[in-house]
């Protein structure tokens, strides 16, 4: 089942105030960045995240789901109501993930 295009907007605004959010579509669902950083994305109407320490930290008790079959498994984010602690979360991320690399 695809993500609908409803479900991006709504987290979009949710992240509405941070920079450099980004998104790109891939077989109808949506992979999110910010400061061109691969945070995760939106898969069948969730947010699934990387399970990297700064998440671990913040949602110890999400459960991991797998975004589609075949992938390495991700954590939901649950709250995605809660704009203060989505921001949080992507920003804590940020910091921690590793500058994408340059393709030649």
């Amino acid at each position: 089942m695809a993500s609908s295009r409803a479900y991006l907007d709504y987290v979009l605004e949710q992240l509405s105030g941070l920079e450099d959010i980004s998104y790109r579509s891939m077989m109808g669902e949506y992979i999110l960045y910010i400061q061109g950083k691969n945070i995760g994305g939106i898969y069948d109407d969730r947010l699934l995240v990387k399970p990297v320490k700064s998440a671990l930290e913040r949602m110890p008790d999400a459960p991991y789901e797998l975004p589609y079959e075949g992938a390495r498994e991700m954590l939901l984010v649950e709250d995605v109501d809660d704009r203060a602690f989505l921001q949080d979360l992507v920003i804590a991320m940020a910091n921690e993930l590793p500058r994408p690399e340059k393709r030649r």
